[in-house]
């Protein structure tokens, strides 16, 4: 490459760093500081899905995804997804908004932090991230199935030379069970509450729901267990 092509690709990788890096202070000021935080709240969300009658699955999956870029809890969506379309509907539902969430975040971090990125990697850093790009699926699939932070992961991941398809299918196989053992858990939940019985909170399947609950926070150590390498 020319030495002029090399600082112009700096300059645009420069530009792209400090675009991404407006965004995510604008997007927590905006959640911190302004009156849309008061919008954020499971209630308001589900009468806005509501209000889109047989559209509500897709403009929640819209609203999951969007959430996700925003920096805005996935759990928060999770629940809501349970809370509005009981368990079946409800994972999927949540399945699709999560992925588009996570498809879309890792596009951002690869289009405007990539490029800042290689930039900055040394020689030790690089091996690390050769490491990664040589196991990408694996360690998608490892870092999802340990509960690693879902948004911080999304983004963080676009910085790597991880493919897109190595990513999306590590995230894909990596959320299924936690993603289907937490909407099980709130859907039971809203039955409990919906019908003021407070007994069912002993019935099978809300001691199942909290089994599974409690059972998914020892994957990780099941996965150290079956494979001790994984986390390397």
């Amino acid at each position: 490459m020319m030495p002029g092509n090399t600082v112009t690709a700096k300059r645009k990788g420069v530009g792209k760093a400090f675009a991404f890096a407006v965004f995510l202070v604008g997007m927590i000021a905006l959640f911190r500081f302004t009156p849309v935080r008061e919008y954020i709240s499971p209630e308001y969300l589900q009468s806005l899905v509501n209000s889109f009658g047989p559209w509500g699955p897709l403009v929640f999956v819209f609203l999951y995804a969007g959430g996700i870029c925003l920096f805005l809890p996935a759990t928060l969506f999770t629940g809501i997804g349970a809370l509005l379309f009981g368990t079946m509907h409800g994972f999927l539902y949540n399945e699709l908004g999560a992925m588009l969430g996570a498809s879309m975040a890792f596009f951002i971090g690869r289009y405007l932090g990539r490029d800042f990125a290689s930039g900055l990697i040394g020689d030790r850093l690089q091996q690390y991230d050769d490491r990664i790009a040589a196991n990408g699926f694996a360690t998608v699939l490892y870092l999802r199935l340990v509960f690693f932070p879902f948004t911080p992961l999304n983004f963080g991941m676009g910085l790597t030379r991880v493919t897109f398809k190595e990513y999306f299918f590590g995230t894909l196989f990596g959320i299924i069970a936690g993603g289907f053992v937490l909407t099980f858990f709130f859907a039971t939940l809203s039955e409990v509450w919906k019908s003021g019985d407070w007994w069912q909170l002993v019935s099978w399947k809300a001691l199942f729901s909290l089994a599974l609950f409690g059972g998914s926070f020892f994957i990780p150590r099941l996965i150290r267990a079956i494979q001790p390498d994984a986390a390397a």
